[in-house]
């Protein structure tokens, strides 16, 4: 079960782990390699999904800043959801002897075994982004609220569509079980309104170009439909492309989730309704820091291992505060 985080909450975990970072008398646990971890001076290895993708980019750079302000050398892989690449990569971590490792999962199910191998190699692991299917193996696992994302995603996008009419939706990775949280809050919220109809639900793997084929697909299929919720703001840009070339995106209200700049600007132009923000830099800044918490005195600060931080409605009455995943004052 998740601890369900505030922003506020977020800095003061974040402020607990820089202080046991700091504790000059806190015994130090030394990482893979014997030598002396926390307070920098090791290497984390930062294994993303697709850098390509600019919400994996921003979760790349942020980790790879905030440890090497902590003093720590990084290295970056990414394994665009590929098991058995991620599998390499851990291999390739335990053999460097790195301190620790910040990982964005390929797959709840398919990642245990990487991460136990790891953790059973003496590196601790901390998760960011996704969840695995079990607890106790990884020493921190930091995610989004998607859940209520997406219910304030839907409950912004039926609004704009008044309650009725025929819908589609573009799903993401069908082993990331963030895909499948979305897609149920989307449906608790969209169940309660009878004139809704959900005609097709295609899979487009968190991946423009297929969500913009997808979404060509759905709308030969389905012409009249008046939205389209979306899993992510990738698939979403590209079924507002595919509905561009159609000559009907005044007809079709889109909904993203992620909150990345491409779709902020769709937001800004009109072309999307809303997306959801997903605190990435927030999220991936605390599990940095609560690998160096770990690293100095065995402690990650956070009084839980799950931890889910609340995501913001973007719309066109606050996108102007959205600066590259990040929400101004």
């Amino acid at each position: 079960m998740f601890r369900t985080l505030t922003k506020a909450t977020v800095a003061l975990v974040g402020s607990i782990a820089l202080a046991a970072c700091g504790s000059s008398d806190a015994d130090t646990s030394a990482g893979a390699s014997g030598d002396e971890g926390g307070g920098g001076g090791g290497t984390i290895a930062v294994i993303t999904v697709d850098p390509s993708n600019p919400y994996w980019k921003a979760e790349v750079d942020t980790a790879v800043a905030e440890a090497e302000k902590l003093g720590y050398e990084t290295t970056v892989d990414a394994h665009n959801n590929d098991a058995d690449r991620q599998n390499q990569f851990i291999d390739g971590a335990i053999s460097k002897q790195v301190d620790a490792i910040i990982l964005d999962p390929a797959g709840a199910d398919e990642s245990v075994g990487a991460v136990q191998k790891a953790t059973d190699a003496g590196i601790p692991v901390f998760l960011v982004n996704a969840e695995i299917s079990e607890q106790g193996i990884a020493k921190s696992q930091i995610v989004s609220n998607n859940a209520q994302g997406a219910t304030i995603g839907a409950e912004a996008w039926v609004e704009a569509v008044g309650g009725e009419g025929k819908y589609v939706e573009l799903f993401g990775n069908p082993t990331d079980n963030n895909a499948q949280v979305r897609s149920d809050g989307y449906a608790e919220v969209l169940a309660q309104y009878p004139d809704l109809e959900l005609v097709q639900q295609e899979t487009a793997n968190w991946d423009r170009a297929e969500g913009k084929a997808k979404m060509e697909i759905m709308l030969r299929a389905h012409p009249d439909i008046v939205g389209v919720v979306s899993g992510n703001d990738e698939m979403a840009l590209g079924a507002i492309q595919a509905l561009k070339d159609a000559g009907k995106l005044d007809q079709v209200t889109v909904l993203g989730f992620d909150g990345n700049p491409d779709a902020a600007a769709a937001v800004e132009a009109g072309e999307m309704v809303a997306t959801v923000l997903q605190p990435i830099v927030d999220g991936t800044t605390l599990a940095v820091q609560q690998a160096d918490a770990f690293l100095t005195d065995g402690e990650t600060g956070a009084s839980t291992e799950k931890q889910a931080i609340d995501c913001i409605l973007i719309t066109e009455d606050n996108v102007g505060q959205l600066d590259n995943f990040v929400m101004g004052g």
